[in-house]
């Protein structure tokens, strides 16, 4: 690995957003052509798919990768695009059972207060649903906080209750690109939002 290189991914790892760039249209070619996606699935999901979701990962990622193994990096970044994949291939095996949304009817009807709930592992407690409110408030905030991507799909699919195959039209992505970004999303709404007590702690 040249000097070169190495500095390049140190600057990457350090806050530089142009040098993740140079080096993610450098490497992801590669790491794209290494993806193998069966017959059974090409029809829903491509490997472009694949790594366009890598490619957020990565930026959002790239602050933990360690700078003193710069040789890591082909790795890392193909650790990232096999588990997208993995994951996107498992959502699409279970699609006759969609991923779950939390029963409605146990929140009024509340999308939004279901969601948080599923994010939280919320147990519907009076404490919690007393502040439903607040809850929904924290919820459109993390939600702001998402790439856009990633904020659209749970915005249209999880709040709006659109179908898989509807938001891929809408978004004119293919159902496995849906599957990832919402799986994605969920994540890191989880980390933004924390668990229960937190929330609640937070807002005494």
């Amino acid at each position: 690995m040249s000097t070169s290189h190495r500095e390049q991914i140190q600057r990457a790892v350090s806050g530089d957003k142009d040098a993740l760039g140079e080096l993610l249209e450098r490497i992801g070619p590669d790491v794209e052509r290494g993806l193998r996606i069966s017959s059974t699935w090409r029809g829903q999901l491509d490997a472009s798919d694949v790594m366009q979701v890598t490619y957020i990962e990565a930026f959002m990622q790239i602050s933990q990768f360690d700078a003193t193994r710069p040789e890591a990096f082909v790795g890392w970044l193909r650790r990232i695009a096999e588990n997208n994949l993995r994951d996107a291939i498992r959502s699409l095996e279970s699609r006759r059972n969609p991923p779950p949304r939390m029963q409605l009817a146990a929140h009024g009807g509340d999308s939004g207060a279901a969601l948080f709930d599923v994010l939280t592992a919320g147990t519907g407690t009076p404490s919690l649903a007393a502040r439903r409110n607040d809850a929904g408030a924290r919820l459109r905030e993390a939600l702001h906080m998402l790439p856009p991507d990633y904020a659209r799909v749970v915005q249209l699919y999880d709040l709006d209750l659109r179908s898989i195959d509807e938001v891929a039209a809408e978004l004119n992505r293919s159902p496995g690109a849906i599957y990832m970004l919402r799986s994605r999303g969920l994540d890191r709404l989880r980390e933004l939002l924390g668990p229960p007590s937190h929330f609640l702690e937070s807002r005494a």
